[in-house]
């Protein structure tokens, strides 16, 4: 039986800093992958830019991930590890510790946004297909804020993008996410609640037994009330409502204390041991999209909402948001503690985006907007979309976040479709 996938891992060499001359290089992983019938083919190349910021590209196994089937009747599809995550010289607690002083961490990680994630994959397209030769992208949440990135500095190695959930705000600073993020969350989880309105005072009981007294997770952490509420990131995805509701189902014990079971999927879920980035780079997304720094603008807002109160009834469960103080109580971030602060307060960000070349792009782009996205406005995306040449947007309610996945070939189609003028 032949396998699912043709694979050829490849490893690239590349310059800490695109800007240097000299300066130390680093390593990036990418997995090709092809229908093992079509192999010999010289096909298209589709690059795959993950969502994140820090997550790895998906390991491909049979029929996951959905879309990739519907890709390789086309195409020849990389799986990049962006810099810092999976295999790529990956940014880890461990390697954070090494550094002599947070400036310097600070420096390092500075080299770790969409800028140079974009010009390591320029390196590699020269590589694999040619100087001459533009590949096709297909951008996920934070993969599409790359994608435009990609479109603002080097569009004459793109043939086509198609980008799914991830059309962010060219000039949207941090404070004007976050003011449209709370309240999306704030309907998420009341959606929630009116399908499984034992999960409210279920959720109310752990807080509750978190604020009574020292509970710890498995790492040695302590679990708090508002690390518990951390968990609501998973609301925003297809199945996200069944996962949460399953986890609270198993919260609690026939004694009535959180179970081995709770503490260890919640050590999992919000620990950030293998995407420290998600939460170190997460608001440095906005940097340069201002004129001061972001300055933890999740937390910031927060103050702004009080319906968030660890007091209020319901209690409710937060999103994407990323704290202050999670840099002091979750293990896999404490060596990034002080050099997050001072990304959070640095101000000389380059920006990402080039409004004006982006007005003028000829490069056909298709994207997905959900229009319930939890986590990426889709007011936001709608007026990006007009703001980019050369683009064609489709607006649907029937998935979320995660639809590409969850959907098959059937999203990825549609955009396909789309970029070809064949919809």
């Amino acid at each position: 039986m032949n396998p699912a996938y043709a694979t050829v891992d490849h490893v690239f060499s590349v310059p800490l800093d695109h800007r240097a001359t000299g300066g130390p290089s680093i390593e990036v992983f990418a997995r090709e992958v092809a229908d093992p019938s079509r192999s010999g083919e010289q096909l298209p190349w589709l690059l795959y830019l993950q969502g994140g910021p820090g997550g790895k590209s998906p390991r491909p196994s049979a029929g996951s991930p959905g879309w990739l089937l519907h890709a390789l009747k086309t195409h020849r599809v990389l799986l990049l590890d962006q810099r810092g995550t999976g295999r790529s010289t990956p940014v880890t607690a461990r390697s954070a510790a090494r550094f002599a002083s947070p400036d310097r961490l600070a420096a390092h990680l500075a080299h770790f946004r969409a800028d140079a994630i974009v010009a390591d994959a320029e390196l590699i397209r020269r590589r694999l297909c040619g100087e001459d030769t533009p590949w096709e992208t297909l951008g996920q949440s934070y993969g599409g804020f790359i994608t435009l990135t990609y479109l603002s500095r080097a569009p004459e190695g793109l043939r086509a993008c198609y980008v799914t959930g991830g059309l962010p705000g060219l000039t949207a600073t941090a404070d004007e996410v976050y003011a449209r993020t709370y309240p999306r969350v704030r309907e998420r989880v009341l959606d929630f609640y009116a399908r499984y309105p034992d999960d409210a005072p279920r959720l109310r009981k752990i807080a509750d037994l978190l604020a009574a007294g020292v509970v710890t997770l498995p790492d040695g952490d302590r679990l708090t009330s508002r690390r518990a509420r951390t968990l609501g990131l998973v609301l925003g995805m297809g199945d996200g409502f069944e996962r949460f509701h399953w986890l609270l189902d198993e919260a609690l014990g026939p004694d009535g204390e959180l179970t081995d079971t709770f503490r260890h999927q919640v050590m999992a879920l919000t620990g950030f041991t293998d995407n420290p980035l998600f939460a170190v780079m997460q608001e440095t997304l906005y940097g340069g999209q201002g004129a001061g720094p972001t300055g933890w603008a999740a937390s910031r807002a927060l103050a702004e909402f009080p319906e968030f109160a660890e007091d209020a009834d319901p209690l409710l469960p937060t999103g994407e948001m990323i704290y202050p103080w999670m840099f002091r109580e979750i293990a896999s971030l404490r060596p990034f503690a002080e050099a997050a602060d001072l990304l959070a307060h640095r101000t000389d960000w380059p920006p990402l985006y080039d409004p004006h070349r982006l007005a003028a792009n000829e490069v056909p782009l298709a994207a997905a907007v959900y229009h319930d996205d939890m986590y990426v406005d889709a007011g936001l995306s709608l007026r990006t979309a007009r703001e980019i040449g050369a683009t064609r947007v489709w607006v649907t309610n029937e998935w979320e976040h995660d639809g590409v996945t969850a959907s098959g070939g059937r999203v990825l189609s549609r955009l396909m479709d789309l970029a070809a003028g064949r919809a």
